[in-house]
């Protein structure tokens, strides 16, 4: 009895088949678990940007308003420094705390628009 050297091993035509199909299914499944994740990302991407830009347009808004504030109690100082009594002193005042209310209450409405606005967005 010859045992011989290199003994030949086919593998059956169904199994080769089996591992075909199991080969792209998966190459399947991978390409669309890559195209899902890339649709994330860029979903992710652009809500990011927006987002930035939102938080741009308030952080200018608020310096914005700032800036205007401090004008308007600069403005407030020099009226004061020429008041000429007391009388006129809390005219000015008064003036001044009723002004800056109606501003500040204003300005937190427009802030608030738009802080709503952006996260409307999302």
């Amino acid at each position: 009895m010859a045992i011989e050297a290199n003994p030949k091993f086919e593998i059956p035509a169904e199994m080769r088949t089996f591992a075909e199909k199991s080969v792209e299914q998966a190459k399947r499944a991978f390409d669309s678990f890559i195209s899902a994740a890339q649709h994330a990302v860029n979903t992710a991407e652009t809500q990011a940007k927006t987002a930035h830009t939102g938080a741009k347009e308030i952080g200018e808004m608020a310096i914005g308003f700032t800036q205007r504030n401090v004008a308007t109690s600069f403005e407030f100082a020099e009226r004061l420094v020429r008041a000429k009594d007391a009388q006129e002193l809390a005219a000015l005042h008064a003036d001044y705390v009723k002004s800056q209310i109606a501003t500040l209450t204003d300005q937190a409405k427009e802030l608030s628009k738009q802080a709503a606005k952006l996260a409307g967005q999302h």
